[in-house]
């Protein structure tokens, strides 16, 4: 598996990410969303590195030979160190209180934890407050991807790295679609149409939606030129300095989720308060709904879409330019005051490493951010990363704009499911422009 990046991108500061992990316990940006429940670890180790992440490990020193991709990853640098990785660990029971993203600021302000797991939004807000390290030190960076060190860079400052490189695609249930005649939809019209082939033919939601992944609808339609027509820099410029509006850019993914809405092809209530793959998974999994939407890893995860009873596949997003990826990234970053300041770097250098990158791609085959670290992806995957690997995709989340996208964009679109309008969604771009435009005077 080969993950080439855009010249045009690796000039921009492009931040983009998303974690398996992360994703499936937390929001995006800042929301009135989940109760905060923190499992801290003993210590019993004078080398402890603290870490905060939704990850579960409630005993630094426990031997788990059940432990995740990522936890083998630090349990290599566990041995190699001496040190012993301790979990402050998030976990959201009826996200009702506060949101992973506004814990994660918290903590990471106050000094709290030396290592961090940040999603994209988190990773541009700490680091322009100057409470992330500058990790390109490393050594672990001399080998990763030109759009990853692209992706992390924030006022020129490497803050985070990640250990895969995540694309968002729609699952598709290949026999449902084979059922209807149905070819796989390339545009925002041909899906449509596909939609209402289902909905005629007794589906009641053909698209299985949560509250979280929606934005990569608008993200795809909004941006499928600007990332591959070549010209993204010029177009992103022109966005920083007003020429141009992210509402006319978002304008179509927003009236096409409120058309999906209209012909009750979404249930936006459910959606609303549904979290991510828990809403809707049970219902793809039972073949009552042909598409939903999720990260790479989920072809991979038994507990998610990795052992299903028909014929899936993962395809881009409906965009002008066809089936579109979107990847976002998220990542780890050391706090700029960090207690164990120099275990938590080491730490992340062997947690970062080809053999370690190498131990958490075939575990979960994913895209590593390595380019020494190749592994054969899923068979469902296929088609979405025949689209990556011609450079095909649109990014998340880009630190060069002036605007955050990533949280923004899914903020908006809950405002559009709990019954805004698309008018007021785009009132809503305009003033966070004219915020930022604000800023740089």
């Amino acid at each position: 598996m080969k993950f080439g990046g855009k010249g045009n991108i690796v000039r921009l500061a492009a931040t983009c990410l998303v974690g398996t992990f992360i994703v499936m316990a937390t929001a995006c940006g800042s929301d009135d969303g989940a109760n905060v429940n923190l499992v801290t670890t003993q210590e019993s180790n004078d080398r402890i590195v603290n870490l905060f992440s939704p990850m579960e490990k409630t005993e630094a020193d426990v031997e788990n030979t059940a432990r995740s991709a990522a936890d083998k990853t630090i349990m290599l640098a566990e041995e190699k160190l001496g040190v012993q990785v301790g979990y402050v660990t998030y976990t959201a029971e009826d996200y009702q209180d506060k949101t992973y993203d506004e814990v994660t600021l918290d903590r990471a302000r106050n000094n709290m934890d030396d290592l961090y797991l940040l999603n994209p939004d988190t990773i541009r807000i700490l680091a322009e407050e100057d409470e992330l390290r500058d990790l390109s030190g490393l050594d672990c960076t001399k080998n990763l991807r030109d759009v990853v060190l692209a992706a992390n860079v924030v006022e020129g400052k490497l803050v985070a790295i990640p250990q895969e490189v995540v694309a968002y695609g729609l699952f598709i249930n290949k026999d449902m679609f084979d059922q209807y005649n149905l070819e796989l939809p390339e545009t925002p019209e041909d899906f449509l149409e596909c939609c209402r082939v289902f909905k005629e033919n007794g589906i009641e939601t053909p698209v299985g939606a949560n509250r979280w992944w929606l934005e990569n609808f608008v993200l795809a339609q909004a941006y499928a030129d600007l990332y591959n027509g070549g010209n993204t820099e010029a177009e992103i410029a022109a966005l920083n300095n007003g020429k141009s509006k992210y509402s006319d850019y978002m304008r179509p993914g927003f009236e096409f989720l409120q058309e999906m809405i209209d012909q009750g092809y979404i249930d936006a209530e459910k959606a609303y308060m549904s979290e991510a793959i828990e809403g809707e998974g049970a219902d793809f999994l039972a073949q009552k709904t042909p598409i939903v939407m999720a990260y790479w890893g989920a072809a991979n995860t038994d507990t998610a879409y990795g052992d299903t009873d028909f014929e899936m596949l993962v395809i881009g997003f409906p965009s002008s330019r066809g089936q579109m990826p979107v990847i976002p990234m998220t990542g780890f970053g050391v706090g700029i005051n960090a207690a164990h300041a120099e275990d938590a770097m080491a730490t992340l250098d062997i947690m970062l490493s080809d053999e370690a990158l190498q131990i958490y791609a075939e575990t979960n085959r994913v895209i590593s951010p390595s380019k020494n670290v190749e592994v054969e992806c899923a068979e469902a995957l296929k088609p979405l990363n025949d689209k990556i690997q011609e450079n095909i995709y649109v990014l998340g989340s880009n630190a060069g704009m002036d605007v955050e996208q990533w949280g923004n964009t899914c903020l908006i679109v809950r405002d559009l499911l709990n019954g805004t309008t698309v008018d007021e969604c785009m009132e809503k771009f305009d003033q966070l422009q004219e915020e930022a435009l604000r800023k740089k005077q």
